[in-house]
């Protein structure tokens, strides 16, 4: 393993922003206190900043010595917390009870910081090194709003990465793909109006109960029979809400629920059957069909030559061994936005099986979205030296 002497004198130093920020939880764009915490330590090293984008977003604007090149790399942490309650009870556990960084934010804006570090003090680069501190990725769309706010525009860049910790996987290690490596995620929500009527005596009123049932086993339907079996796609109905007493048959029942998807085809498909389906089934029956259908964050595609590209770095500096082919997950990840308008690669680091954590940790898996997680601080210099080692190669190679 080929790490940065510099970003490992200065671990300790980034491991106490990082649990810093961990004890001061932010939700999406609420992450005022992180963005100065961000904002003071790349000031201090030099960094000329931007503010603002996206509400909360900063992003640090590094430019080589090497030479005068116009070309430009960015790089994206993601700096936001999840709405649920810490289980830890170590030092830096969350003082914000319902709000805690359970998958790592905090992790990855220290991996950042200590990159930004060594580049501030070693500019022998031909180029501009752009370092994207990212809010609301946790459901706010963070990256679309920091895109509207001109982004691109500010800082025209040729590519852009990202990257996520993987609890599981070994610390060492990375992993990544070409291609749909993240899902879109969409929600629905569907309310069928029946006629509500004394339960003994059903036949004077429209039952909305059975017919909820048959549309949950139809939309399967549309999985199994209407989309192509090597095409991936998940419905999933979460939630039914019906009925206040055992003897009333109810006016009204809402289902709610989630499709994934790897493609924008495959959900256009979903999403036009899906409608067809309730609608047409509550006619069938002569109940009316409210159908809802939100598109939440598109599916996250790395592009091949970023991929490649990012894959022959991580093997400079850990081994080809221990860079691994991602297998896609059904999650989503709104880093997609980013390859939406530029070129990129988003990609794993192991964040290891939990042994990291001090005392007081929960008693839950260091699992990612669970009470009991902590990030491993070990990956702070692994991190930080692959963004310098990425950001360097990629302004000295030729122009894409």
């Amino acid at each position: 393993m080929q790490l940065i002497e510099s970003i490992l004198a200065d671990a300790a130093a980034v491991t106490a922003i990082r649990r810093d920020i961990h004890a001061h939880p932010e939700l999406c764009f609420e992450e005022t206190r992180t963005a100065d915490v961000i904002a003071k330590a790349l000031t201090d090293w030099g960094i000329p900043i931007h503010r603002g984008l996206g509400t909360t977003g900063v992003v640090g604007i590094v430019k080589g010595t090497a030479g005068t090149s116009d070309r430009a790399v960015g790089l994206r942490a993601d700096i936001d917390a999840l709405p649920m309650t810490e289980k830890n009870t170590f030092a830096h556990a969350s003082i914000h009870a319902g709000k805690m960084h359970a998958c790592g934010h905090d992790g990855h804006t220290a991996m950042l910081l200590a990159a930004a570090k060594h580049l501030s003090k070693n500019r022998n680069f031909d180029g501009t090194v752009y370092l994207i501190f990212q809010p609301a990725e946790e459901g706010g769309g963070g990256a679309r709003e920091m895109i509207k706010d001109g982004l691109f525009d500010k800082f025209p860049m040729e590519a852009v990465f990202g990257a996520h910790n993987w609890p599981g996987m070994q610390v060492g290690q990375f992993a990544l793909k070409n291609g749909p490596c993240f899902a879109s995620s969409n929600e629905f929500r569907i309310v069928i109006r029946g006629k509500g009527s004394h339960a003994a005596m059903p036949h004077n009123g429209i039952d909305p109960v059975p017919i909820a049932c048959q549309l949950v086993q139809g939309f399967q339907t549309i999985i199994t029979r209407n989309k192509r079996p090597i095409d991936a796609g998940v419905i999933s109905v979460t939630m039914i809400h019906a009925g206040e007493a055992t003897n009333v048959v109810p006016d009204s029942v809402e289902i709610q629920g989630t499709v994934r998807t790897f493609t924008l085809e495959v959900l256009d498909l979903i999403e036009k059957r899906m409608k067809e389906v309730a609608e047409n089934l509550c006619a069938a029956f002569d109940a009316g069909c409210e159908f809802e259908f939100t598109r939440n964050y598109p599916p996250t595609i790395n592009h091949p030559a970023e991929t490649e590209f990012a894959r022959g770095v991580m093997a400079d500096v850990v081994g080809a061994e221990n860079v691994q082919e991602f297998e896609p997950t059904m999650g989503a990840e709104d880093f997609s936005y980013f390859l939406l308008e530029k070129p990129g690669c988003y990609f794993l680091i192991g964040n290891g099986d939990g042994s990291h954590r001090i005392g007081g940790h929960g008693m839950g898996p260091c699992m990612l979205h669970n009470p009991s997680y902590d990030f491993n601080d070990d990956l702070i210099p692994l991190g930080a030296t692959l963004w310098v080692r990425l950001a360097e190669q990629w302004l000295s190679q030729p122009r894409r």
